[in-house]
């Protein structure tokens, strides 16, 4: 196959970033024991540029954990792409997946790849003068997004309250709230107060991060239904498929999952099921732009709407491009790392206009590297 010269991979920068938390975060998994609060977020970023100069941005992350570990995986694989036609994108995923075989087809195999193929992708979208959702075909202008970052369990039932009404002042045109409390009782009590915060027919959702099993989580799902839940997301473990699709068929509340998967064969699952309502795949776990249109389209087939996870600064391009509208869900946490702001009204994020992602990293995040490394032909 031909190849324009021009278009050859010729530098490559990988960075680590850790990017705080203004305020550590609690769910359910720090209040089974499982986990300790979050206060940052690992960022794995890539900027490359080919031979003629064209330049592309990506980036992947983890919580807690796994940062160091995705920057030396990255870095093994960043000489493989130098030299490669930064077009072939589905070519350049497989054979980065393949020379990760052997730590497996999902976790920190396809994550470390996720910052590869997004710089990918936005580099074509730059090259021809659009956003990632144009490039990709996008079916609208704005998408409608719910805040979740101000109601963490973590977060005082008065101040999550407040918090959902001031982001429904803001434009923002959903609340979901972290759920999973050892006692249920807080549960229902932090659900009927931000309910009558932000008043009947506002969308609302409740998170347990997968800590219920399958007794409580229908229990609970049952007291919830009086509250008119949009859905409920990881009610059981992520990878108990048998166990959600009992409970989506057992409750009217929608049931959502899928954050935690790493591969689009683990999504498949679920959908053939009938374990996931709403499905929530997060691109950067599962490898990037190019395994979540995977997933998409297979979502889309058996007529199941997305609502990705996190990363709003990517899932806007993606959500924008599938034909069933869905949810973007608005985190704060990443916003320090860049210097642009997404605009929100009327209940909807806007997709931004400029080519490719539309991103840059700001000066504040020059002390928060935590590793960098450069290739270059």
């Amino acid at each position: 196959m031909a190849t324009d010269p021009g278009s050859r991979i010729a530098w490559l920068r990988l960075t680590l970033y850790a990017v705080p938390l203004r305020a550590p975060a609690s769910d359910a998994k720090v209040y089974s024991g499982r986990q300790g609060p979050l206060d940052r977020v690992l960022v794995l970023a890539c900027d490359l540029r080919t031979a003629d100069g064209a330049a592309g941005f990506g980036f992947g992350y983890t919580l807690r954990t796994g940062g160091p570990a995705l920057f030396a995986q990255a870095r093994e694989l960043a000489p493989l792409l130098v030299g490669e036609d930064a077009a072939a994108i589905g070519r350049l995923w497989d054979k980065l997946a393949w020379w990760s075989a052997s730590l497996g087809r999902g976790g920190a195999a396809a994550q470390a790849i996720a910052a590869f193929d997004t710089a990918l992708w936005d580099l074509k979208a730059r090259r021809a003068g659009l956003s990632l959702a144009r490039l990709l075909g996008a079916y609208r202008d704005s998408v409608r997004c719910y805040n979740t970052s101000g109601g963490y369990l973590s977060t005082p039932t008065a101040e999550a309250a407040a918090n959902a009404a001031a982001s429904l002042a803001r434009g923002v045109g959903g609340i979901k709230l972290k759920v999973g409390h050892p006692d249920a009782g807080v549960d229902l009590r932090r659900v009927a107060a931000v309910r009558e915060a932000i008043g009947p027919g506002v969308p609302l959702m409740v998170d347990a991060n997968g800590q219920w099993d399958r007794a409580t989580a229908l229990k609970m799902g049952r007291r919830l239904e009086a509250h008119d839940l949009t859905w409920i997301e990881e009610p059981l473990d992520a990878h108990d498929v048998a166990g959600f699709v009992a409970l989506a068929r057992a409750l009217d509340t929608p049931i959502a999952t899928g954050e935690m998967l790493t591969r689009v064969d683990e999504h498949w699952q679920y959908l053939q099921a009938g374990g996931a309502d709403i499905l929530q795949p997060d691109a950067p776990r599962v490898g990037g732009v190019t395994p979540f249109l995977r997933v998409a389209a297979l979502a889309d087939h058996l007529g199941v709407p997305l609502a990705p996870h996190f990363v709003m600064e990517l899932h806007i391009h993606l959500s924008a491009a599938q034909p069933r509208e869905g949810w973007v869900e608005h985190f704060d946490w990443l916003e320090p790392l860049f210097n642009e702001r997404l605009t929100i009204a009327d209940g909807r994020m806007q997709v931004p206009t400029g080519p490719g992602l539309g991103l840059s990293v700001s000066e504040e995040a020059a002390g928060w590297v935590e590793a960098r490394e450069e290739v270059a032909r």
